[in-house]
């Protein structure tokens, strides 16, 4: 007989707070910048980059294409599951080695694209370009995500995810408004624009640095230690064996559960309204006449703070209410959030509406994204199969992002840009019904055991 869960006893403000400065929190804070550094620098940032230089508004939201590897990772997630990485593994553990090799990789990859202008070179280059880091990413994604899970007590995952995702909007802040800012400053001190651009994502590339020096400080799971022990009894078998079995595993377990498709389907839906609108925003200022400049003085200012207070009141909400209940408070935000912008579209050239529409966007933006990483979170329960069920739900997650948000920019361009963030509001409606389905089915019950 299944017994409900203890109510989480109340904690003091003090107490509350303490958590946030618990070591392993903010190893997770740290790395969560990590994660979302590279995300616009392939994405937003490259856009308003190619904008620039007059790339057209079609090609721009292909573009949007190059986020393949995020919707794929699950792929190759088994291998990060599976096998350890030679040398690095052996000298700091399971998770950790993975995470090392990744950011050296991500680091590589950043620096190749610096050296691809699109005003020079094929676009097919700068595409692939692009891709190599979303490539990089999303491994450094697979094994920050598993480490993330695998790491933090049960009393610490409101806490985590809080700063994790407020952390990791802050990082897509550097690579955005940061990035344009340092671009800025380099044609200030007497730089031509085009090696201000490479120059700007050459220091986004040192960034990646923070995240090094978090995996150089951490330590290395209890759970995947377990897990390794457990993975090293078939240390005899052939690599792909392994590899194939960890993901047979994983995925069987996971399309063993109750309404599995349907969960699957419902975490694809769930942020595609957000992702659609996401994907051509800055084209959508830079359209309306402000500068990048102007852009990021915004973005810099009010959204960091609106996305930082998004981001703990997310944790607060996703630690004080049922599962189901701060999912549908995340999913109407999105949707008002992409409203804003229509008000914005009319409204043009007035940097007060775009403070007030950036910080809503921001703010909101924050909540919900905690609020889906704890379901996310939730969903995942061996640390034998973190990483690669966490890197399929993920992926999923991104699949709006990288193939149905792909048109965005020729919708854009036919219907104009205050119907198109109407459309863009409408996308959520389908996730709202998948979400009413589920919680009418019992699916939330049994992940809504709250920290003890």
């Amino acid at each position: 007989m299944t017994t409900a869960p203890e109510a989480a006893p109340k904690l003091s403000f003090a107490d509350a707070l303490a958590v946030y400065l618990k070591p392993r929190v903010l190893i997770v804070l740290l790395l969560g910048f990590s994660s979302g550094l590279p995300l616009a620098l392939s994405g937003t940032t490259l856009l308003v980059w190619m904008r620039e230089v007059g790339v057209d508004l079609g090609t721009i939201g292909l573009f949007a294409l190059v986020g393949t590897p995020y919707t794929l990772k699950f792929l190759w997630a088994p291998v990060v599951d599976a096998l350890n990485v030679p040398v690095l593994s052996r000298l700091l553990g399971r998770r950790r080695g993975w995470l090392m090799l990744s950011q050296i990789m991500l680091m590589a990859a950043i620096l190749i694209l610096a050296a691809s202008n699109p005003k020079f070179s094929a676009l097919y280059v700068v595409a692939g370009a692009a891709l190599l880091v979303a490539l990089a990413s999303s491994t450094q994604d697979i094994v920050i995500d598993a480490f993330r899970v695998e790491s933090l007590d049960v009393d610490e995952q409101a806490a985590g995810m809080a700063a994790y995702v407020a952390a990791y909007r802050v990082g897509m802040l550097i690579s955005t408004a940061g990035a344009l800012y340092v671009v800025s400053g380099f044609e200030v001190l007497g730089s031509g624009k085009d090696a201000a651009w490479s120059l700007g994502y050459a220091v986004m590339a040192a960034m990646v640095g923070i995240g090094m020096l978090a995996t150089l400080f951490a330590k290395e799971p209890a759970r995947s230690k377990a897990a390794a022990v457990e993975n090293a009894v078939h240390a005899g078998e052939s690599p792909i064996k392994r590899v194939f079995s960890a993901a047979v595993a994983a995925f069987s377990e996971f399309l063993s559960r109750d309404a599995a498709i349907a969960v699957l389907i419902f975490v694809i839906l769930y942020k595609l309204c957000d992702a659609f609108a996401g994907t051509m925003t800055a084209p959508f200022v830079i359209d309306l006449g402000f500068t990048r400049t102007d852009y990021a003085n915004i973005v810099k200012g009010l959204g960091l703070g609106a996305t930082l207070i998004g981001g703990f009141a997310g944790g607060l909400v996703a630690r004080a209410l049922p599962l189901a209940t701060a999912l549908w408070i995340g999913a109407f935000l999105q949707i008002a959030s992409n409203l804003v912008f229509v008000w914005q579209a009319y409204i043009g050239l007035n940097h007060w509406a775009l403070a007030v529409s950036i910080t809503v966007e921001s703010f909101t933006g924050a909540i919900g994204t905690v609020i889906f990483v704890a379901y996310l979170s939730s969903l995942c329960r061996s640390p034998l199969h973190t990483a690669t069920q966490y890197a399929l739900l993920t992926a999923l997650a991104a699949f709006g992002r990288t193939y149905l948000s792909a048109t965005a920019g020729y919708l854009a361009e036919g219907i104009g840009w205050p119907l198109f963030f109407v459309v863009s509001a409408a996308v959520g409606l389908p996730s709202l019904l998948l979400l009413w389905w589920l919680q009418a089915r019992g699916h939330f019950k049994a992940l809504d055991v709250k920290p003890a």
